[in-house]
């Protein structure tokens, strides 16, 4: 009898990811593992989808924008003086900034969109914002959870290092 999905079990997934088109987003090359059971491992409406399913069962997800990884967000673009950037800068390098009205501890990537001769846009919405996805996801492996790893609440991989998929 093989485990099901359900609350602090480990969970393999194969999975892939298109927009509503059925164009890839993600082809999925490295198998998903998460933590199952309310941990933010993986997305809520993922989880729901998955719950007591067995290995070897495909489950399709549709996913809205605001259930994936949010709607776009005009606010989140900024435009900088180029002068504030290094020499070597090229459309779709990553910053680690605050946005204007943040809290100090609250860091956001920004992605350099358009290089002007003295402006610079980037763009703080993930490259996904805005998205509707559609998962599908292929159960390969279930099996319970360390008490470690839900004390942590994350998967530790066999060579103890952390994996997130975010």
């Amino acid at each position: 009898m093989s485990m099901q999905v359900a609350k602090n079990t480990v969970v393999t997934l194969d999975y892939n990811v298109t927009d509503p088109d059925g164009t890839v987003v993600d082809e999925g090359r490295d198998a998903l593992v998460y933590l199952h059971g309310g941990y933010d491992d993986i997305f809520p409406k993922i989880e729901e989808s998955l719950q007591d399913k067995s290995v070897g069962e495909t489950v399709t997800i549709k996913l809205q924008p605001d259930e994936a990884f949010g709607e776009y967000d005009a606010d989140l673009v900024q435009i900088e003086p180029r002068k504030d950037f290094p020499k070597e800068l090229e459309v779709g390098m990553q910053f680690e900034g605050a946005p204007a009205d943040a809290s100090d501890e609250e860091f956001i990537i920004y992605r350099v969109t358009d290089i002007a001769d003295d402006k610079v846009v980037l763009d703080g919405n993930h490259p996904l914002a805005g998205t509707a996805l559609v998962f599908t996801c292929t159960v390969t492996a279930v099996r319970p959870a360390s008490a470690e790893e839900v004390e942590h609440g994350h998967v530790h991989g066999a060579d103890g290092e952390e994996h997130t998929c975010h």
